[in-house]
């Protein structure tokens, strides 16, 4: 009798809340798709194709680390991103550890128009020279930003407000075509979202935490760079 009491009451209190019992059942897998989001997924291969070279060669797409690497990282990021922004500490401190590494950034902002302002703002912040400085500090941003938030994170980061605004103007509709490429690249990719990286040959969707970054660039560099097809 008491041992059956409990699982009365469970499918008493299903009968009749059959809208709390779906309501708690979409969460639990909506929980588990932002888990499963969150975790990188399974490494692929890529050969030097015509994309993969587009992605490597272009000159526009701001880059940092080792001028001869003999692994590159390529990583698209939106500054909207929870993902971007709980793994970008990883990428930093592995270029300051490892000299060998070169990173080229491709902002791809998809999830709104903060994100299109901070991009534009951090390819204006390249024409000073001071793009990871900046790319750093929005990433670290704790708040939702706006175009105030961008400019209030470019002071504190030590840049020229004013140049970083007439860079903007002057230069618009080039980081507007340099923004189109790097959409290009990931669509051609087959990248489903933020955050996304190509580490030498190995293409992997989802946050690297240091680790797993590690593993990844320990691999890329057994592995070489990208051969032809």
């Amino acid at each position: 009798m008491t041992s059956d009491a409990p699982r009365r009451g469970l499918l008493s209190l299903v009968e009749r809340r059959p809208k709390l019992t779906l309501l708690m059942a979409v969460l639990a897998g909506l929980a588990a798709t932002a888990i499963f989001q969150n975790l990188p997924r399974e490494a692929k291969k890529l050969t030097l194709t015509p994309v993969v070279r587009a992605v490597l060669e272009d000159a526009g797409s701001p880059r940092a680390g080792a001028a001869n690497p003999d692994v590159t990282i390529v990583v698209f990021t939106d500054y909207q991103c929870s993902v971007c922004k709980a793994t970008a500490p990883a990428l930093q401190q592995l270029l300051a550890s490892d000299k060998k590494v070169q990173v080229i950034f491709k902002d791809w902002p998809i999830l709104g128009e903060a994100s299109t302002i901070a991009a534009h703002a951090a390819l204006a912040a390249d024409r000073q020279g001071e793009y990871l400085a900046f790319h750093s500090a929005l990433m670290a941003a704790p708040m939702k930003l706006n175009a105030e938030h961008v400019r209030r994170i470019a002071v504190s980061t030590g840049l020229d407000v004013e140049q970083l605004t007439a860079d903007e103007a002057a230069h618009a509709a080039e980081i507007e075509a340099q923004l189109t490429r790097h959409n290009t690249q990931a669509f051609s990719l087959g990248l489903r979202g933020t955050p996304a990286y190509l580490v030498g040959p190995y293409l992997i969707e989802g946050g690297l935490n240091e680790a797993r970054l590690a593993q990844a660039v320990r691999r890329a560099r057994a592995a070489g760079p990208p051969a032809p097809p």
